[in-house]
């Protein structure tokens, strides 16, 4: 009996640690709370509402109808007109939309050819994600019900597809640069959110309180290192990337190393304000799993953005990750420049500046 009273004294004890961490209880919770509403409520793979642009060079019957028809299957939305095919293949590589259908001049031509030896238009898509890719290139047979009426019976394929940036589909290329996004989250969040509370565990923090340094400055002196870390990852896996997993490199270094430095201290920020929050190392753990978990799922780095319902792209613009994923495939791939994708750069710069200046006060607060 002395053997099982004792199991059941530390049992007991460790009921009673856990219920006055309340941090560390409310993990136990919320961990698996948001894992199943993530994955039963936010996480779908099929794709509604993808943004795409449309190049209308007929404007005519034919032309209305086919804008009509793909508007009824509301796998896409028409948010952009464009005049020419080059300005549209600017706005795919600036990541305004995912795919423009062109409908030439000559359309109500090849509408009424009963050799149906032409298709009737293009899609013009991003392939750089294969399971948007592959909802769009579904719509090359979409059924035109009013265009057959009037012209000829419908033909397989009614559209060309023309996939940029990953022809070939490959899913390496699309994984690779949404991957560096993960790894620097994890790594950087965690190292940051373990680095103060690790001074307070060591009694350190009174010795740095007696120093003529400023909540800032000290703040800035513990990120400084990790950006060097992080900037060594983003070469480790981009490089592994493209010479074991053929992933193009298309964006030039300096705009690729600006975004990352971009997100780098996104997340150092970050991970400065859990460790202000969080008492033991364990608690920063937890608390970096807490934001990594949402990161992964909603950034669009394993599931698109567009599945998401319209309360999980709310969560999903409030991340990092979904602005850097954006970000860097943007640049690695399409080649695109921080200047086109400035909404993403400037959400990244200031959540930098508030979250620092946030996590200065607390840890002002906390030194009090």
């Amino acid at each position: 009996m002395g053997f099982f009273n004792r199991i059941a004294a530390i049992t007991l004890k460790e009921f009673r640690q856990l219920s006055r961490d309340r941090l560390t209880f409310g993990m136990v919770v919320m961990i698996p709370l948001i894992q199943l509403l993530l994955f039963g409520y936010a996480i779908n793979n099929n794709i509604r509402n993808i943004n795409i642009g449309l190049v209308d060079e007929a404007r005519s019957f034919a032309s209305r109808s086919i804008v009509d028809a793909v508007r009824a299957t509301q796998v896409v939305n028409i948010v952009r007109h464009y005049p020419t095919v080059q300005e549209a293949e600017a706005g795919i590589t600036a990541g305004e939309v995912r795919a423009v259908l062109v409908l030439p001049a000559n359309l109500d031509q090849r509408a009424a050819n009963a050799s149906q030896s032409q298709p009737l238009g293009q899609w013009l898509i991003d392939g750089s994600d294969n399971i948007v890719s592959s909802a769009l290139l579904g719509l090359r047979n979409m059924p035109l019900q009013e265009l057959q009426r009037s012209y000829r019976p419908q033909t397989s394929p009614v559209f060309e597809g023309v996939l940029y940036f990953n022809p070939e589909r490959r899913t390496p290329v699309n994984i690779v640069p949404g991957l560096l996004a993960v790894i620097l989250t994890m790594t950087m969040i965690l190292f940051t959110a373990t680095a103060i509370v690790r001074e307070k565990e060591r009694g350190n923090i009174e010795l740095l309180i007696t120093t003529p340094l400023r909540s800032l400055e000290l703040m800035l002196g513990k990120i400084i290192p990790f950006i060097l870390i992080g900037l060594a990852q983003m070469t480790i896996i981009l490089m592994l990337g493209h010479f074991v997993f053929d992933v193009p490199i298309n964006g030039r270094p300096i705009q690729i190393v600006g975004a990352t430095l971009l997100f780098i201290a996104a997340s150092l920020t970050l991970g400065l304000i859990i460790s202000t929050i969080a008492k033991t190392q364990l608690q920063a753990m937890q608390m970096t799993v807490f934001v990594l978990l949402p990161s992964i799922l909603l950034s669009g780095f394993l599931f698109p953005y567009e599945g998401m319902p319209r309360p999980a792209q709310y969560i999903a613009e409030a991340l990092p990750a979904t602005h850097f994923v954006r970000m860097i495939r943007g640049v690695v791939l399409r080649d695109a420049s921080l200047d086109i994708m400035r909404a993403d750069t400037s959400f990244l710069l200031g959540f930098t500046l508030v979250g620092l200046v946030i996590a200065t006060l607390k840890f002002k607060k906390s030194l009090d």
